[in-house]
This record gives C-alpha cells, sequence and structure tokens, in this order.
C-alpha cells in the first residue's frame, strides 16, 4: 500500500445473514430422535453450539422403521 492510502476497515458492501433454520423435530415415538433431542438439548445448554449440530444432523439422518 502506498503511503498516505488510506487503509479499508470496513467491508465495501454490508453482510446479509440469513435467519437461522428452526431446529430438526424429533419423530414422535422413535427412541432414538428423543435420546438425540436430550443430548442435543444439553450440548445446547453447554454453550457447545457444534455438538448440538452434530446431534441434529444425526436424527436428521438415522434411519426410522420403514425408511432406508
Amino acid at each position: 500500500m502506498a503511503e498516505g492510502t488510506p487503509r479499508q476497515t470496513t467491508p465495501t458492501e454490508p453482510v446479509h445473514l440469513l435467519e437461522p433454520t428452526p431446529p430438526v423435530k424429533p419423530v414422535p415415538g422413535c427412541n432414538v430422535c428423543a435420546a438425540l433431542d436430550r443430548q442435543r438439548a444439553d450440548a445446547a445448554r453447554a454453550g457447545e453450539w457444534s455438538q448440538a449440530t452434530d446431534y441434529s444432523v444425526e436424527m436428521c439422518r438415522h434411519a426410522h422403521e420403514g425408511q432406508q
């Protein structure tokens, strides 16, 4: 940078963040979903947001009876 040239310290355009997606809901009657939901809540209370997200992903991905 040339001497005397002001240094930009802010973004050129505003940053627009999306609204967070709603939390995954456990499937009623599914023991795996219920356990993952409890673990996710515990992680969130502890401020472990990455771990809470991992539980949500696992809840979405595990197979329920009759699904593949």
